[in-house]
């Protein structure tokens, strides 16, 4: 496929989902996906990864994909190490979301909630929820994820809903939940509560409304104050004027009051410390039942609450011909009719950020209500403590400071919802007697009098009930005690998430598992990504740059969109997506299927046996091998999935493929030594082995292909999902820096009299004479390899030492410290090798420049990581070198 999603021109299209579906269903069927047993140093190390719950409205989108992806790679990666792992999978009701679908629904049927009642509406919710509510699931299947599919969890399981009722009534009875009237962020469509985490401002051009209110009585020749206001719909329950302190214009006017126009209420003039002397003209008008800075004011200046809207938003009744507007017919007609009293005196154009609500984007109305609310403060502590001290590691970890000035701001939590699905709360009032309490068991009549009771109609926030996830869904029970899979591997050690539900999921899971459980939920918190669209800006179906991960699998298999997923992954940067990366990860898929092919066409006469790197060629590819394991294993420690797949592909297409294997189709010619023939085929399998390892928590699916279509001993393991993780230590054994440098110097000569070759056009089959200029051991370890050089660059003629002169009209390639100079006498054009040396130079001073003055910048020195910084020097010393060298060339030619 292009970029675009079309097909390439002459290219049959490739089933992944077929073959992939093969695999999987083997994997799930041998049992790999369950808790697995455990082995070696791990076997007694639980894993555990509990699926951020997807809501069951919902479809796999982007960022499920890339989240998905990292969970799935840190659960492979472990079983084939041995622990004891499981992901434990489940999905969420989601209240507000659920309930809106259905609402639609039944709509469409001609009928409403309200008319079959709440019963018949939850019955309405679970046929929704059978029908619906396993289709991302289904999608997360066709990534290869490796979840505990037989072991499905959700949040109004039985177990569940008496989990999430007994944290209900323990902080009901230890004083941390209770009921009272407070500003809530009211949404007129869904008619309920919305937290102020879930609100999402949207930025408006709106206006700023100067009104007139009549003083009372004249002061100092003043007949009216003018108050600016965005919303001057409320006015109509203001109770007071607020002016600053600090204004001494304003002070002979507090105590005063003036005549509300409209409603003829007489409301005082006072001063608070809120307000600010410089917005508007200074007046402030205060309505407290629609407005949580003027309900602060009000509490604290003893001003009454007057609710002008109705749970839609519409004025209630008492305020004559405005009762029954909505807000915007109001603010409309409230305005006109203050133009007509001479009461309007200008109106400015006035942007501002309002709330709406996270599901239906209604604009939300600040509004006094009775709620239910958590009071945060004997959790908070406890929950910013064990982050302080690393019990709970963030990654990338600035998002540690993010924590805890969330949880330093935290008010709080209003937890009651005005919905039917989800989470009735536990409460029961006996409307004879007053009696009230939770209960976790269901209540009939009142222990007291003897009377039926009722319970509280509202339900739980969503994020209230999914705050027990890890812990509830792995045995915390009614009772308290711990199930024995609670006590086995609790805490879980890794949960991967959005950064935009740090706050609202997160935190909340800690506060409340280490109230229930007295334990950190997990030892790991990857704050992914987030993908954006191509041009940078959040996905979204209105801007049209939307991308269904579910195309992108069937374009380019499921294993070419998670690598190409992680190989766009940069720290804890914003994912710009680029579909052009998903064909290079195709590939490179591609890449490792032909490699190995190429080496299962190779096998005649192998018989399996240890490997034993006897060439450099050998030693150069086993040294590779060890500390690319050494290097992901510190990768993995600190979550580093970009550099993960970065590191995987440069070994597999760069090292491997284009040059192991290439140095080795001499030795697997039929012709060749036998003994040395079957030692190449060892050295090739064993290192294909460990490769395909290390790729498959990324790339399941051609790894496991290609585990299952060569001659590996599978006596161990007999899929790769269970096979061990390449050990560091023991592949350390390999390391040889000397056959590192002979070898990547060979790297060099070749590439540089290939590229001069292809610069110049000249063909392979032309022999070329050559000269290396390296240091008395380089030129050592490069002599050992003259041979090597000489087939692999089609050299008529090499010459390598530490004095080596350029020859006249010659070629100057510049490698790591050393200089290739190719005889080019009678094929190239002089002139032009000038001009290409002229214009690298131009670019090596261009890049020395950069990073001269990044390197001279004080902040990005004291910020960046000493490594950065140190591979930033070197890359700038080298820059200097390179140009150097280059002006003695020029020197030469000219």
């Amino acid at each position: 496929m292009t970029s675009n999603g079309t097909q390439d021109q002459g290219r049959p299209k490739d089933d992944f989902a077929a073959r992939e579906r093969v695999r999987f269903n083997q994997w799930k069927d041998a049992g790999y996906f369950s808790r697995s047993e455990g082995r070696g140093e791990y076997a007694q190390h639980p894993f555990t990864i509990t699926i951020p719950p997807p809501n069951i409205t919902g479809f796999l989108h982007m960022g499920h994909a890339l989240n998905d992806t990292i969970q799935d790679t840190c659960i492979r990666r472990a079983r084939m190490q041995g622990y004891r792992t499981r992901w434990v999978l489940g999905t969420d009701h989601a209240g507000i979301a659920t309930q809106t679908k259905v609402d639609k629904k039944l709509a469409e049927e001609g009928i409403s909630r309200l008319q079959i009642g709440r019963e018949a509406f939850i019955e309405e919710c679970w046929k929704w929820r059978a029908q619906y509510g396993s289709t991302i699931v289904n999608q997360i299947k066709g990534m290869g994820c490796s979840v505990d599919y037989d072991d499905e969890h959700f949040t109004l399981d039985p177990d569940y809903v008496d989990a999430v009722r007994k944290l209900f009534v323990d902080w009901y009875h230890d004083g941390i939940i209770y009921r009272g009237k407070r500003i809530v962020n009211w949404c007129p469509h869904c008619t309920t509560a919305i937290a102020d985490d879930e609100a999402e401002y949207v930025d408006e051009a709106g206006h700023l409304w100067y009104l007139r209110y009549p003083l009372t009585e004249p002061v100092d020749g003043m007949d009216h104050i003018v108050v600016a206001t965005t919303r001057p719909e409320t006015m109509l329950g203001d109770t007071g004027v607020a002016v600053s302190p600090s204004d001494e214009s304003k002070k002979a006017l507090v105590g005063k009051t003036v005549k509300l126009p409209l409603v003829d209420r007489e409301i005082p003039i006072f001063s608070d410390y809120h307000v600010d002397a410089s917005f508007g003209t200074g007046f402030v008008k205060v309505t407290p039942s629609h407005d949580p800075n003027d309900w602060a004011m009000g509490e604290r200046n003893g001003l009454p609450r007057i609710n002008v809207f109705d749970e839609t938003a519409h004025v209630v009744e008492g305020y004559g011909r405005f009762s029954g507007m909505s807000r915007d017919e109001a603010r409309e007609a409230i305005v006109a009719e203050f133009d007509a009293l001479g009461l309007l005196e200008k109106v400015e154009d006035h942007p501002h950020s309002v709330m709406t609500c996270y599901r239906c984007h209604t604009k939300l109305e600040p509004w006094e209500s009775e709620q239910w609310f958590v009071a945060v403060d004997r959790l908070k502590e406890e929950a910013a403590r064990v982050v302080e001290d690393g019990s709970i590691r963030f990654h990338p970890a600035r998002w540690k400071r993010v924590y805890l000035d969330w949880l330093e701001n935290l008010k709080d939590w209003c937890i009651s919802r005005q919905l039917w699905w989800g989470h009735r709360i536990p409460v029961f009032y006996c409307d004879e007697c007053g009696w009230e309490d939770a209960s976790v068991a269901n209540i009939e009549v009142c222990p007291k009098c003897g009377k039926p009771v009722r319970q509280d109609e509202d339900v739980l926030d969503t994020w209230f009930s999914s705050q027990l996830w890890p812990f509830a869904i792995l045995g915390w029970t009614i009772d308290g005690t711990e199930s024995p899979e609670l006590k086995e591997v609790y805490p879980t050690q890794v949960l991967s998430t959005a950064r935009d539900i740090m706050g609202l999921w997160v935190a909340r899971m800690v506060m409340a598992s280490t109230y229930c459980t007295g334990q950190i939920p997990f030892e790991h918190v990857i704050i992914h990504p987030t993908v954006m669209g191509a041009d940078g800006k959040p996905m979204s179906k209105s801007r049209g740059n939307g991308v269904d991960p579910l195309r992108l699998m069937e374009d380019y298999g499921a294993d070419g969109m998670r690598f190409g997923l992680l190989m766009q992954v940069t720290g804890g940067q914003d994912l710009r997506f680029n579909e052009s990366k998903l064909e290079s990860s195709r590939n490179f898929a591609n890449k490792v299927r032909n490699a190995a092919r190429f080496v299962g066409m190779h096998l005649d006469g192998y018989e399996p046996g240890a490997p034993e790197p006897t060439t450099p060629a050998d030693k150069w590819i086993f040294s590779r091998l060890a500390k690319l394991v050494a290097r992901l294993d510190d990768l993995y420690a600190e979550f580093e999935f970009g550099d993960i797949a970065r590191e995987l592909y440069a070994f597999f297409w760069n090292e491997y493929c284009d040059w192991y294997i290439e140095f080795s189709k001499s030795r697997l010619d039929e012709s060749a030594d036998p003994a040395d023939r079957l030692a190449c085929q060892r050295n090739l399998m064993f290192v294909l082995d460990q490769a395909i390892r290390l790729l498959h928590p990324v790339m399941p699916f051609v790894t496991e292909d290609i585990y299952q279509e060569l001659p590996f001993d599978r006596s161990q393991a007999p899929y790769l999902i269970g096979a061990a993780w390449p050990s560091a230590s023991e592949l350390s054994r390999f390391a040889d820096d000397e056959a590192e440098r002979a070898i990547d110097m060979v790297c060099e000569v070749v590439t540089g009299v290939r590229s001069t070759r292809a610069r110049y056009g000249i063909s392979p089959k032309e022999p070329l004479a050559l000269a290396v200029k390296a240091s008395e051991e380089d030129s050592r370890l490069l002599g050992a390899q003259s041979a090597l050089i000489s087939a692999m660059a089609n050299a008529s003629d090499l010459a390598i030492s530490a004095d080596a002169q350029k020859p006249a009209q010659a070629a100057a390639v510049l490698g790591s410290g050393i200089e290739v100079y190719v005889a080019l006498a009678g094929l190239v054009d002089f002139d032009a090798e000038r001009a290409r040396l002229e214009k690298e130079r131009a670019k090596l001073e261009k890049d020395a420049e950069k990073l001269g003055k990044k390197l001279a910048n004080e902040g990005y020195l004291a910020k960046a990581a000493p490594e950065i910084i140190e591979k930033d020097r070197a890359k700038h010393a080298d820059a200097l070198d390179r140009i150097a060298r280059i002006d003695v060339q020029l020197a030469e030619l000219a």
